[in-house]
């Protein structure tokens, strides 16, 4: 399903003077869809897939914290947050509003949040846990149409493609698959990115560079990841995995190669630091794309990028009725989709140029 952007309605409300946001959102306002080489619409799309992030019309409860979440994930009652830039060779700022905040932004009227948040409370109360809401929820009406969930994840994605050039100094160099992949790394993980010290180390490609190994903010919840239907947090510990944070398992190609080169070996190094963590096992369908997305040549053959990435992934051992078992969850099967998510926008693009 193609969205149409919400942005248009939004811009003509605050020139009209009919919309007020706080001074820190408005950056998120001013973004525009050319911004980035990868198309927006499509990374919606893919987000909102049942293999990521899903797409529920009500508000329900993540699975591990319980905190309210509605659309492909969206948060429904976070705080603003401080969270600090420590790349001193970065000078772009994080961007971490409150839910409220966000919610404003994508054009829709607070009192309704509230509203959401207090029928969602007293739902919860009602069903007694958060597994017995979630098995309630298909009887339920939806709380919000398919266009305003649009337009809360529009937004949301926005403020993950801020922060990802938060995160990487040489961003707008990135190939467009790689744009993507860093933008979704940061939508699904938020502020626990932070943990994965090594992999920030290498996209950044500077020996020696001071990267963020603490943000200001809160590390006591685990990467925003899916749980079949929306968006969970788990544990901090290991997300970044055994080997996040060392440097003797990796290669050295990293300080010889610019960030958004070609170098191969570079890029398998920034792969390796992923492939080698505990989200990459526990999430492994969506590891799969996203990691695979981080080859410079990958929209020559999405498919032969995935297998190689996958095979490389051991899936996370289960417990079930007392037995060790592998888990094991079905590969993400939408290659084409983050092709032509990828590859469209960057074939015009090259288009243009010969023109």
């Amino acid at each position: 399903m193609q969205f149409s952007p919400p942005s248009a309605p939004v811009a003509e409300a605050l020139a009209a003077g009919e919309m007020q946001v706080a001074p820190t959102i408005e950056p998120l306002l001013e973004f525009k869809d050319s911004d980035v080489k990868f198309s927006l619409t499509d990374l919606m799309d893919i987000l909102r897939d049942n293999e990521h992030e899903g797409w529920v019309l009500i508000a329900y409860p993540d699975p591990k914290t319980h905190r309210p979440l509605i659309g492909a994930g969206f948060s429904l009652d976070l705080p603003e947050r401080e969270h600090l830039q420590r790349d001193p060779l970065n000078p772009h700022p994080f961007l971490e509003p409150s839910s409220a905040e966000l919610w404003r932004a994508a054009g829709l009227d607070p009192e309704r949040l509230q509203s959401i948040l207090d029928e969602f409370r007293q739902r919860l109360r009602a069903a007694g846990s958060s597994r017995r809401y979630r098995m309630r929820m298909r009887t339920l009406a939806p709380q919000i149409t398919e266009e305003e969930g649009a337009r809360l994840l529009r937004i949301a994605v926005i403020q993950a493609v801020y922060n990802a050039e938060a995160y990487c100094r040489d961003f707008d160099t990135l190939t467009a698959s790689q744009q993507m992949a860093l933008s979704q790394l940061v939508y699904q993980m938020g502020v626990n990115l932070d943990e994965f010290s090594e992999f920030l180390k290498l996209i950044n490609a500077a020996e020696g560079a001071v990267m963020p190994t603490g943000s200001g903010v809160e590390k006591s919840i685990g990467a925003r990841i899916d749980s079949g239907m929306g968006v969970s947090a788990g544990p901090s510990a290991g997300l970044g995995g055994n080997a996040a944070g060392r440097d003797s398992s990796l290669g050295n190609s990293a300080v010889l190669a610019a960030a958004g080169g070609t170098d191969p070996e570079y890029w398998k190094d920034v792969q390796r630091s992923l492939i080698q963590s505990q989200w990459a096992r526990l999430y492994r369908a969506r590891a799969v794309s996203v990691i695979a997305m981080l080859d410079p040549q990958y929209t020559d053959d999405p498919a032969t990028a995935e297998r190689r990435v996958a095979v490389t992934i051991r899936p996370a051992i289960a417990h079930r009725r007392g037995r060790l078992v592998a888990g094991r969850r079905p590969l993400a099967v939408s290659s084409r989709r983050r092709r032509a998510a990828v590859g469209e926008k960057a074939h015009r693009a090259r288009s243009k140029r010969r023109v």
